[in-house]
Parts: C-alpha cells; structure tokens; sequence
C-alpha cells in the first residue's frame, strides 16, 4: 500500500479518495472509515459504497469509546439538538470556541490511529480532508492549517520520518474542493455528509448549508439533496 485515506464517506474524504487512487491506483490505497458514536451510520454505509465504487481496500475503526464522555451534538450520548444554523452564526453564540457538533481532538485522534495503521500497511502517505471552511475559524480547529503542519511534523517525526500527512485542501474551500472532484468524475450522488440520518439530508445543519452552497458555486444543486 501507497496511501491510506481518512474516510468517512463525505465530499472532502470521496475527493481525497480520487485523488490518491488517480495517483497510486486503486490497488495501492487503503480508505479508513472511524465510527465514533455517531448518532446515524449514513456516513459508513455511503462510505462502504463509495470504497466498492473505487475498488479500494477498507477498514473500519471502532472509536467510541474514547468519546463516552463528550456532550458533542453529534454522539449518541449527547441530549443536545444539531444546530440547524451556519456556522457562523453558531460562533456568535459560542463566544468564538468551537461549536457544539465540534468532536474533542478528533482529526488528532483520527491521524494517530491512520498513522500506525498506515506504517502497519507500508503506506508512505495519509491523505484527509480538512479546508478552510471546515476550520471556519475557530469552529473545528482541528481542521486548521496550524494543526495540519503540526500533527504532520508529529507524525513524520514519529514514523521514523517515513510517514507524511497531505491535507489537499487545507488552503481551498469547499466549491474548490468539489471542482477539483468533478474533474474527477467523483460520485457525489453516493457522499454523505448531514449531520441527521434521514432518508435524505435535512438540508439546513451547518454541514448541508456549506455543501449546498459549494456545489451552486459550481453551478449545479447537490445531488445528495435529490435522494440519489
């Protein structure tokens, strides 16, 4: 194996995927799903397609466990409503922290784990799919390009300097992102990204706003939106 992707079954994570298997080859990309306690599992099953569409190799990482504690909007153990707001407006309320559906540590959490799993596989490289909209300021810091040349440098050096994190996207935004996977050919009717597990996304979480938006700046309606 080349690369291991960091996959949840989304637009950024999908047009991470085509990126790596269009560089390497299907044969040579592993995709690593995490359940985390999600409160749906629309994101693994959408991934569990999408991984058979490309033909790639793909785990899945139980995590929950290390978030038991958490009151995140997005976990099963959480009482508290997704916002259905921008996240902007969500950062009026929250004083500038990170918003509510904002997971502790997770894409630190969720490279480490990449990291032995890729060195376990011979990868060479771990893609994932933070932008700058996710970072959204202070919203999912995570998701920064601070965080991104940090826990890069952390993993490179801890790997023995074998092993590199590439964030594609990390200075685009999300419309960028989605015309670079359209290039592609990229099978968005597949993705998944609502916070809410219905039978179509609900269309108005921070996730769905950003992702409705990114794809009318490319001048077409989110095909996720018409229950594809």
């Amino acid at each position: 194996m080349k690369a291991l992707v960091l996959f949840s079954g989304g637009v950024d994570s999908t047009t991470c995927l085509a990126i790596a298997a269009d560089k390497y080859g299907a044969d040579e990309v592993l995709a690593l799903s995490l359940y985390y306690g999600q409160k749906h599992s629309r994101e693994l099953e959408a991934a569990r397609k999408i991984a058979a569409h490309y033909g790639v190799k793909h785990k899945e990482l139980d995590l929950a466990l290390i978030f038991a504690d958490s009151d995140c909007t997005l976990l099963k153990g959480s009482d508290g409503e997704i916002p259905k707001e921008s996240y902007a407006e969500q950062l009026e309320k929250t004083d500038g922290k990170p918003v509510s559906t904002y997971v502790p540590f997770r894409n630190g959490l969720f490279l480490a784990s990449a990291a032995s799993i890729a060195l376990s596989n011979g990868c060479e490289e771990i893609y994932y799919g933070a932008h700058s909209d996710d970072a959204a300021g202070n919203a999912y810091p995570d998701c920064s390009s601070d965080f991104n040349d940090a826990i890069n440098r952390a993993i490179y050096l801890g790997s023995g300097c074998e092993l590199k994190v590439t964030a594609p996207f990390i200075g685009m935004n999300k419309a960028q992102v989605i015309a670079k996977g359209l290039e592609l050919g990229v099978p968005y009717e597949l993705t998944w990204s609502c916070y809410e597990g219905g039978n179509k996304p609900c269309g108005v979480c921070g996730t769905c706003r950003d992702r409705i938006a990114a794809f009318r700046a490319n001048g077409m309606e989110d095909p996720a939106m018409k229950g594809e």
